[in-house]
């Protein structure tokens, strides 16, 4: 997987945004205004993703490409490092799971907006 496959994949769900958050290099996909997914442009090596906590320890046991999230909430964030271990199809599997657990814990509100 390359970067702009990733940006692509993600950019295509519903109500998706990107931006750089914390610096010019780390672009950051939310939805609602809640972070889904991280990577660095510059050196597309890896992204984070959130996690169902109990989900992510059994990735890590399972891949050695799936480590506790860097500088993130360990228990609910993984750091997937790419083009290892883990084919692209279960990367995506894992992005479209943390969109989802962003999206479900969005206000209806919200909800009702980025659905329509």
């Amino acid at each position: 997987m390359n970067i702009e496959d990733f940006r692509n994949y993600c950019l295509n769900k519903k109500g998706v945004t990107e931006g750089f958050l914390f610096d010019e290099t780390t672009l950051v996909f939310k939805v609602g205004e809640k972070v889904f997914t991280i990577t660095n442009i510059e050196m597309f090596e890896s992204i984070n993703v959130k996690c169902d906590p109990e989900l992510a320890i059994e990735l890590r046991e399972r891949y050695t490409s799936v480590l506790p999230g860097y500088h993130m909430n360990k228990k609910h964030w993984n750091t997937i490092v790419v083009n290892s271990d883990m084919d692209d199809s279960e990367v995506k599997k894992w992005v479209d799971h943390s969109y989802q657990l962003v999206f479900d814990k969005l206000p209806k509100k919200i909800k009702d907006v980025l659905v329509d």
